[in-house]
């Protein structure tokens, strides 16, 4: 297989994904750039005052369980879990465990230099929320982000029946997205420390998940 036998789709995969980092890597580099000069952004104000109105006993225990679902410990066992999903499923399996190490252990390496670099405080510490150490971008924002995003690329690689793909992937997606927004309701988080995690986290998945097609093609061919 050669590169004219390449589909004109797999070209549009690449440019829309290439185009999808690039973005991410300039939207993440302003943003942390206001963030390291202490500007103050009306949007995390504004997300404050917004959850103060709507903040209940209900919805506390609700988001509490799903800021669980972005925790160390729980994001930890689940990616043992998956590699040994991973191991008696799927074909080539060696660089799908290998990628989605590289994936999980190196956005928490990542995350881990850029908070203290930046030194961002935490709007508020609550510990029994996993609310402490710096702030800036949000752990429960990036791990979750490559955790569940790679889970849904390894569905649509999946021979899984593709209205089953669909609802998991919709499902996952918005889990994603709930685990942040449970940040910011819990008080543990800035909206903008949870925006630039998912930004952050995007972009990692995206090129892991790229270098690994482009292994599986190599040695497919």
């Amino acid at each position: 297989m050669g590169l004219r036998d390449v589909p004109k789709r797999t070209y549009l995969f690449l440019i829309v994904n290439l185009a999808l980092i690039v973005g991410g890597v300039w939207l993440f580099a302003e943003l942390a750039d206001d963030v390291a000069e202490e500007e103050k952004f009306m949007i995390d104000q504004k997300a404050q005052q917004f959850l103060e109105h709507i903040s209940s006993p209900t919805a506390d225990r609700i988001f509490a369980f799903v800021t669980d679902l972005g925790s160390v410990n729980f994001i930890t066992v689940s990616s043992i879990l998956l590699v040994i999903l991973i191991f008696f499923i799927y074909k080539r399996r060696k660089w799908r465990i290998f990628y989605f190490s590289v994936a999980m252990i190196g956005i928490a390496l990542i995350t881990q230099v850029l908070k203290n670099v930046f030194g961002r405080e935490r709007p508020n510490i609550f510990e029994e929320y996993n609310g402490t150490g710096f702030s800036f971008p949000s752990g429960h924002s990036t791990a979750p982000m490559v955790f569940y995003g790679f889970l849904i690329y390894l569905m649509i690689r999946s021979q899984m029946n593709i209205a089953i793909k669909w609802v998991m992937g919709i499902f996952l997606a918005l889990l994603i997205f709930a685990i942040g927004f449970s940040r910011i309701y819990l008080g543990v988080h800035f909206a903008t420390d949870v925006f630039a995690g998912h930004l952050l986290g995007l972009v990692w998945l995206i090129s892991c998940i790229l270098i690994l097609e482009y292994t599986l093609w190599r040695k497919k061919r």
